[in-house]
């Protein structure tokens, strides 16, 4: 078939399932914006598109889907060139997260169009309001909420399908949208997540960690409230405090991926170190910024327990990926993670905002590795069983573009 993926930051989501694709023997192509500069093995097409500012005042709730609109419209115009250069593809997968897809099926009505929906934007019940240290919205701040989904209701009643990764994340959608989505998780490399005894990770002061090692691991693209970087931080002073030969390894930037940056111009991570570095042993704590995923998996296999905190919102690959990897994960008791993490089967789970409860499971996970042995033991065969890329995700993907294709 002729398969074009589209997405501003291609590979994203994407970054298994088109190169296999173009293994197979397919004609795969990817549309991505010019300002994306990520590798790829799949010849890449890259639209330009310049955002225009937009003011709130006069777009009011359609700003969000303003800004996507726009997108979609440029996204729109360079697809009609490759049109008019005799391109069409026979299934064209695209996230609905930016608009890309909102206007592609009036350029190419006779393929099929497949979008990635990984989240539908709502007013109540999900992140929205749901840590009310940064925000407690009146009911102005839940129709903007809502109003977010827009665009992403759009790009899902015009394709053939919808693809989301977890039964929460399709929950979110409305019934009727609901009914349009398969689900299918994105797939983590198991084979490639062995646990291995020899493995050994650097910490940015030269020194080595090894399996065994008293290590608490923290993973996230970005440090912020969204993924708990707060509630962890004030958790560590006590963690500390209580066994003085621990290690933390902390991943991640220090931007914002979701949610809002601070008022005042500062740094989540900051802002949270400070509140309680007065009380740590800084020694012990590392931050590392973005790391390469293999160093990301060698982390993985000498962390004695990994902690994982989300609002109710996109569940991270980082946490399968740990499970994956045999590591006690401890999750925050929220929707996206419950659905994965059994408290007492494959791991442990506690409430978002119990700081203490937070200090005590973590605690006693780097005190009593042998008490949690055969969680660690669970907790990769589950994922092996339901989330494994090579015989799991990948085929259920794959097999589901064939269907697309026939149609």
């Amino acid at each position: 078939m002729k398969l074009l993926f589209v997405h501003q930051n291609f590979p994203g989501q994407f970054l298994r399932l088109a190169p296999e694709m173009q293994r197979l023997g397919h004609d795969v192509r990817a549309l991505t914006s010019s300002t994306n500069r990520n590798d790829s093995s799949v010849p890449v097409l890259r639209y330009p598109f310049k955002p225009e500012k937009v003011e709130p005042l006069h777009t009011r709730l359609g700003r969000t889907f303003t800004q996507m609109g726009d997108r979609a419209v440029a996204v729109a115009r360079f697809a009609k060139k490759l049109r008019a250069d005799g391109y069409v593809p026979d299934v064209i997968y695209g996230h609905s997260g930016w608009g890309e897809t909102l206007f592609l099926k009036e350029v190419w009505p006779e393929a099929k169009l497949l979008v990635f929906s990984e989240f539908y934007y709502r007013g109540l019940y999900a992140d929205s309001g749901f840590d009310k240290e940064f925000s407690d919205p009146g009911f102005d701040e839940v129709m903007i909420a809502q109003g977010r989904a827009a665009h992403m209701a759009q790009s899902l009643a015009h394709s053939d399908l919808g693809i989301a990764p977890t039964e929460w994340q399709a929950s979110t959608h409305p019934p009727l949208l609901r009914k349009h989505l398969e689900v299918i998780f994105d797939g983590v490399d198991c084979d490639r997540l062995t646990p291995n005894p020899e493995a050994s990770f650097t910490l940015p002061n030269g020194n080595v960690l090894k399996r065994g090692d008293e290590v608490l691991t923290f993973v996230n693209r970005n440090l912020e409230p969204y993924r708990g970087y707060h509630i962890f931080m004030r958790a560590l002073p006590d963690i500390l405090a209580a066994r003085p030969e621990a290690q933390v390894v902390i991943v991640g930037e220090d931007g914002v991926s979701y949610g809002k940056r601070p008022d005042d111009g500062s740094k989540w991570k900051d802002i949270f170190l400070n509140e309680v570095k007065d009380r740590l042993d800084l020694s012990r704590v590392h931050f590392t910024g973005r790391v390469p995923y293999d160093h990301l998996v060698d982390l993985m296999h000498v962390s004695r327990v990994h902690a994982y905190l989300t609002y109710p919102f996109v569940l991270s690959w980082s946490m399968v990926e740990a499970l994956a990897a045999a590591v006690l994960v401890v999750g925050s008791n929220t929707a996206p993670v419950a659905e994965v993490i059994q408290d007492g089967i494959n791991g442990r789970l506690v409430d978002f905002f119990d700081v203490k409860g937070w200090s005590d499971a973590l605690t006693d996970a780097l005190a009593r590795p042998e008490a949690y042995e055969r969680f660690r033991e669970t907790a990769r065969a589950m994922a092996r069983e339901k989330y494994d890329l090579r015989t799991v995700c990948l085929p259920r993907q794959i097999a589901l573009l064939n269907r697309l294709a026939r149609l």
